[in-house]
């Protein structure tokens, strides 16, 4: 025992770290409680810092100075920071002088430590190992700091569980994405990826890339929603945002079997799917609520929803949904279902509970950077909600069109997402005509305000109020300029009588009152 006392003061006592002697790590830790650390290592890697030039490059966006273990290296690996980006020399006389700027420079222990520094020896060929470590017990430490908070606050009775599980959840989604490491990739490694993308798009008809909506001049804007994408469907209350993702949900699942899940933190996953049944039903949605429907209604509601049994959409309608959870159920989807889409209604009802924000913006930069992440993660493209501030009501009656300004905290969402659409209809303020003198009449306008892969516009598509739907607008000279009133009571008209199946061209709407 005498011996073992011995051993444990020249650890504790060791100024070049632990020379732990004939008593195994593990014990040690275990009698001083010491939380995971790397003291070498750190060492070693700060060695390789000291003398080897351009190696601060190698580590610097994995490593940041809070990760180390020792006070002591925490300032020295600052310096190096801040002479990197001075771009000055980095050595241990040049560091010396940043610490003595910083007021650190005793505390490190002076010339006599950095000359230890120097001496180690350690190769530079290590590096990358040696931040791994180093990071890794950050990261445990870190998993530590997150449990102890969990328990201490679970011990006490008048804490509320469910707050504190969503403050777990968040925690650990930080720290889960913290560990996420990103390498260079060689163009080399992915170059049979892309050709293949693109041999496959070849075989698809019209060349498309991603997953096509069955709006024929919206595909051909966007060649499909692609992947590793996040897109912004955004819009003031009742211009058409669920019913659009709706529209486009069922097209992607029926007319090409592409799985899709659909968060609703609005809606039930009733309202959605009594939606759905009026899409494809065609019968208006005031009828379907009611149950007034004739028998010849009943017969064609029956046949029409056969579709929607096997239609790979997958629903979560959980209210208050934090951004880690919703994570976490996507990548279980991706797994499980394999789901080709995600579509979120709507941002701005999502939080980013437990996890470290200072305000409403904040939290929202942390959502839409995690969802940017989500997308190239699951290499699927994702699809968000989101309202527009009141900013387009203030402006004047012929000036209503949506801009990237109006997007709520629109900094973070529009710097994020790699597609911004809106949803304008110009009826809904009272504007008749287009610049072109063609009625305004049920039609919306979605405009494609941001696109980082293509081009931007405007794509007018038909709104049927009775049918609750969105189409496509034939363009035919005949058709473009018949009157919009009379053409949608043909459409009616045949839609009632037609006992086919609901054209994949066609779109949904919402029900009456602020359904959209």
């Amino acid at each position: 025992m005498a011996n073992e006392n011995k051993n444990t003061r020249s650890y504790n006592s060791s100024k070049k770290g632990p020379e732990l002697g004939k008593v195994p790590e593990k014990l040690i830790k275990e009698q001083l409680k010491l939380p995971p650390q790397a003291v070498e290592t750190e060492r070693g890697l700060l060695n390789v810092l000291l003398t080897h030039e351009h190696a601060f490059d190698e580590v610097c966006q994995q490593l940041m100075p809070e990760v180390f273990y020792l006070k002591t290296h925490q300032y020295i690996y600052e310096a190096i920071s801040e002479l990197s980006l001075a771009q000055k020399s980095i050595d241990a006389i040049t560091v010396a002088e940043q610490l003595k700027k910083n007021g650190k420079f005793e505390e490190v222990g002076g010339y006599e430590y950095l000359a230890e520094l120097t001496d180690i020896g350690s190769s530079a060929v290590s590096l990358e190992q040696y931040a791994d470590i180093i990071y890794d017990k950050f990261l445990a430490r870190d998993l530590i700091r997150i449990a102890s908070s969990v328990e201490n606050q679970a011990f006490n009775d008048g804490t509320d569980i469910k707050n504190l599980m969503e403050y777990a959840e968040g925690q650990m989604f930080e720290l889960n994405q913290r560990r996420v490491k990103k390498e260079v990739t060689k163009v080399k490694d992915v170059l049979n990826e892309v050709v293949d993308r693109i041999r496959a798009a070849k075989q698809n008809e019209g060349g498309y890339t991603g997953l096509r909506t069955s709006f024929t001049k919206l595909d051909e804007y966007t060649n499909g929603w692609q992947p590793s994408t996040l897109n912004i469907i955004a819009a003031r209350p009742a211009m058409g945002k669920t019913a659009f993702v709706l529209s486009m949900a069922k097209n992607m699942a029926i007319d090409y079997n592409s799985p899709v899940a659909i968060f609703s933190l609005e809606m039930s996953n009733q309202e959605l799917v009594q939606r759905l049944v009026i899409n494809v039903s065609e019968i208006p949605g005031e009828k379907i609520k009611k149950g007034d429907l004739s028998n010849a209604e009943w017969k064609q509601l029956q046949t029409r929803i056969e579709c929607l049994e096997s239609a790979p959409i997958y629903i979560d309608d959980t209210a208050n949904m934090s951004i880690s959870e919703l994570c976490s159920k996507a990548r279980r989807l991706s797994s499980e279902r394999g789901i080709k889409c995600i579509i979120i209604d709507y941002l701005q009802l999502m939080n980013a509970s437990g996890m470290s924000y200072g305000s409403r913006e904040q939290e929202v930069s942390i959502i839409s950077r995690s969802l940017k992440g989500l997308a190239k993660e699951l290499n699927i493209p994702v699809i968000a909600l989101s309202q527009l501030n009141r900013g387009v009501e203030q402006r004047s009656r012929d000036d209503k069109t949506p801009q990237l300004s109006d997007l709520r905290e629109s900094g973070a969402i529009e710097q994020d997402a790699d597609m911004v659409v809106f949803i304008h209809r110009p009826e809904y303020y009272g504007i008749t005509t287009d610049k072109d003198g063609n009625s305004n009449e049920g039609v919306a306008e979605i405009i494609i305000a941001k696109h980082r892969s293509g081009s931007v516009g405007t794509v007018r598509l038909r709104f049927t109020k009775e049918l609750i739907k969105f189409s496509n607008i034939d363009f035919s000279s005949n058709n473009n300029n018949m009157d919009f009133g009379s053409r949608k009571n043909n459409a009616i008209e045949q839609y009632q009588s037609s006992s086919e199946v609901y054209a994949s061209s066609n779109m949904p709407q919402a029900d009456s009152g602020d359904p959209f």
